[in-house]
């Protein structure tokens, strides 16, 4: 237990950890917050993602001499391509909405 006490000072849910007398509600306490955890690391992580997507797109539509035509063929063509590849969650309307963050 000397060991698993040196990375528990180390990190944040390993802090909050309490042992009962009931190893399934100990269970339980542990499995919860580490899956809590990991939804608000992801949620952080696509937030930065789609906020750098608009980004990226609001400098490549600022090179367009028309912009609306050229920025709504430049979503256009974003959302074929990278549906292609990575499959859903990239579609017209949600580059719009990454575009429209900043």
């Amino acid at each position: 237990m000397n060991e698993l006490s040196g990375i528990a000072a180390n990190t944040d849910i390993m802090s909050i950890y309490r042992k009962t007398n009931n190893i399934v509600d100990d269970m339980r306490q542990i499995i919860d917050e580490s899956q809590k955890r990991a939804y608000q690391a992801v949620d952080f992580r696509l937030i930065q993602r789609n906020w750098l997507i608009g980004y990226r797109i609001a400098e490549e539509e600022l090179n367009g001499e028309e912009r609306a035509e050229y920025g709504a063929r430049i979503i256009k063509e974003l959302s074929k391509e990278l549906t292609n590849i990575y499959g859903k969650g990239f579609t017209k309307t949600n580059l719009y909405s990454f575009y429209s963050l900043l």
